[in-house]
């Protein structure tokens, strides 16, 4: 078991190792070309030019080569003079940008002039080239034109070596001239008649704008004497009419003064005298206004004292009547219990001598029927008690009544009196005669609460003294049998 799995790991590994071996070969194989080059490939096959993407170089039988694409700048200096069409001898400094052209016939064109060259010897060539064609150029032209047109020696040196270029798969993509010069300081004299003219001529420009210049000073001159003595004269006479008219000033200031004294002193006088008027008249209204104030303030007073009276009133109301009213209803609850008592009772003792025996009923039954009627004046009795109680505590509480509805005016510290003097009832008599009106109301609140007046109450009292029991209504103590019985018993 042991060793199966070591020879498929053995096996594993030979087959990882191969891949990457295979891998490694044919990344070898492999040749990319990137956008500033272009690969030739040659031998089996033919000649082909692979640009911006890769291809597979079988070797032993094929071989790539890369061409550069990029710019190459060198400098077209010849050493030998160059003459103009005029005969003369100039030296030319330029600089040149050239590259291989990007199309596939191009390409293959200069690979075939350039390829197994370095670029050294490429640009040798290429120079020698350009400056064969620079020295054809410029024997047409002359000095002049060369230093004062260079754009146009660039135009004629690109057009001309567009076909030998594109005979070598190149094109130009600049020609600058960077320097003219010569030895027998030509381009140096060349431009003294220019500057002996300009120099001339600023010279005379000079001359003339000095002379304009005096022209014009003297006449400024001559112009500032005649207007600095105008101005005198001016300034001579406007200070004689503005002394005049500060004389004149002066005396209307004075006038105006005069006259602004006397108006301020008028209206001052009036204005003082408005004041004090003003003044009274604002006194008045101030007083007046204080008496509203304390009208208010003592209507205000009554308002409140009213209020009291009132809440007083309710409470005496909440508190003692119906404190009365509960007694009443409580006292006339324990007599009607008491007379149900008594009538049960009465009952009971009346069924209890029955069963005695029909011997004694005739005189038990006597006996039930007087205690019976004593029973029911006693009844009659408490329940002319329960009214009369209540009659009588109500009368009782009056006072309460009236004292509850006094009170307010003893918890008053200071009593203002506000009095339009309206005959006797303004002042204090106001207060003591609503005091008596509200203690005159006391009867009429009474006969709310118990429902009858009191001429019907002081009746009901009468009548109470009248169904008083009699002692004639007892059965005599003469009565034989009935001492007999009381006896026997």
């Amino acid at each position: 078991m042991f060793g199966t799995v070591a020879t498929v790991w053995v096996v594993a590994v030979f087959i990882v190792f191969g891949t990457m071996l295979l891998m490694s070969a044919l990344a070898r194989l492999y040749r990319k070309a990137g956008p500033h080059e272009a690969l030739v490939v040659y031998g089996f096959g033919g000649t082909r030019v692979v640009k911006g993407h890769g291809t597979i170089v079988l070797p032993m039988i094929q071989v790539c080569r890369g061409l550069s694409l990029e710019l190459m700048s060198f400098d077209v200096a010849p050493q030998q003079d160059l003459y103009t069409k005029q005969g003369v001898a100039v030296t030319v400094e330029a600089v040149a940008q050239i590259k291989v052209k990007s199309d596939m016939e191009s390409i293959l064109t200069a690979s075939e002039q350039f390829l197994t060259k370095t670029d050294q010897e490429r640009e040798g060539l290429i120079r020698l080239v350009m400056e064969g064609h620079l020295r054809g150029i410029i024997g047409q032209l002359t000095v002049e034109e060369i230093v004062k047109q260079p754009e146009m020696v660039a135009d004629r040196m690109r057009s001309t070596c567009a076909d030998d270029m594109n005979k070598m798969g190149l094109e130009v993509i600049s020609f600058t001239i960077k320097e003219v010069r010569d030895k027998n300081e030509y381009i140096t004299n060349m431009g003294k008649p220019d500057v002996a003219r300009i120099k001339r001529d600023a010279d005379v420009a000079t001359a003339e704008a000095d002379r304009d210049t005096a022209i014009k000073r003297a006449l400024a001159q001559r112009e500032a004497a005649v207007a600095r003595a105008q101005a005198d004269q001016e300034r001579v006479l406007a200070e004689t009419l503005s002394m005049a008219k500060q004389a004149e000033a002066t005396r209307d200031l004075e006038i105006k003064k005069a006259q602004f004294l006397e108006v301020t002193k008028r209206q001052q006088a009036q204005a003082d005298k408005a004041y004090d008027i003003q003044t009274n008249i604002m006194q008045q209204q101030v007083v007046a206004e204080q008496v509203k104030v304390q009208q208010v303030e003592k209507e205000q007073q009554v308002k409140v004292q009213e209020a009291e009276i009132n809440r007083r009133e309710k409470e005496l109301i909440a508190t003692v009547l119906k404190q009365a009213e509960i007694e009443r209803q409580r006292i006339e609850t324990l007599a009607e219990a008491e007379k149900q008592r008594l009538i049960a009772e009465a009952e009971g003792h009346a069924s209890s001598i029955r069963a005695q025996g029909e011997a004694e009923a005739e005189i038990i039954f006597k006996k039930g029927e007087a205690e019976a009627k004593a029973m029911n004046v006693k009844a009659e009795a408490y329940q002319e008690y329960n009214q009369a109680a209540v009659i009588d505590k109500l009368l009782t509480g009056l006072p309460e009544v009236v004292r509850a509805l006094a009170s307010p005016l003893a918890n008053v510290d200071k009593i203002t009196i506000v009095s339009t003097g309206n005959g006797d009832a303004a002042g204090m008599n106001k207060i003591t005669g609503d005091i008596t009106k509200m203690a005159a109301q006391v009867p009429a609140l009474f006969e709310t609460l118990s429902g009858m007046s009191i001429n019907e109450m002081l009746s009901k009292v009468r009548l109470i003294g009248d169904h008083a029991p009699k002692p004639d209504v007892l059965p005599p103590a003469g009565d034989g049998k009935a001492g007999a019985t009381g006896a026997g018993k």
